[in-house]
């Protein structure tokens, strides 16, 4: 008698009829057995790029184990460094910039311009494009980014953001990931 497949929606772990411990401590041996032992010295080194880089090991480490790379950019829109028409970047947000050693490149919204922010920026961005306008599709929103990112691949890219529209961003474009701009850059 042959068992039929697992039915949608099913994620394939221990049955539950009779034997259910033994399937379950099979399961969860071979799941463990999958992921990887890092050496130490790899650990250590992992922990220190994500300081580097102004994230927590775990988020670090979440973008390292979805993507297989590490981070080489972040993509910042004038929402999240708090950069308005006539107003230059806060203390607190050009403080966080100057310590990344990886790409930094800022999306002007709205009337802001690409060059307005580099000028508020005073240097810590390497480039500024103009954002998708709001409620733009998809194939708009990939196309921004990507012109943007340039030859950047965009698995290797975390997008900083403050505004809901702008999740949709990074899920377009297939970054990395997101991080709202408050977890990023706390105020304080």
């Amino acid at each position: 008698m042959v068992a039929e497949p697992p039915g949608r929606g099913h994620n394939r772990g221990p049955a539950l009829e009779p034997g259910r411990g033994w399937r379950l401590h099979c399961w969860t041996k071979a799941r463990a057995d999958l992921l990887p032992t890092l050496p130490i010295e790899i650990l250590r080194n992992r922990v220190r790029r994500a300081a580097e880089l102004g994230l927590d090991y775990r988020t670090y480490a979440s973008v390292r184990a979805s993507t297989g790379h590490d981070v080489v950019a972040f993509l910042f829109s004038s929402n999240a460094l708090r950069v308005f028409p006539g107003q230059g970047l806060p203390a607190d947000r050009a403080a966080r910039l100057e310590r990344l050693a990886v790409g930094r490149i800022g999306l002007a919204q709205g009337r802001l311009l690409p060059d307005a922010l580099l000028a508020a920026a005073g240097g810590l961005l390497e480039g500024a494009h103009p954002a998708p306008p709001p409620f733009a599709g998809w194939s708009e929103q990939r196309r921004r980014l990507r012109t943007a990112l340039g030859r950047i691949p965009s698995d290797q890219v975390i997008l900083v953001g403050d505004a809901a529209g702008e999740r949709e961003w990074a899920e377009a474009a297939r970054l990395a990931a997101y991080i709202a701009a408050d977890r990023y850059m706390p105020a304080g």
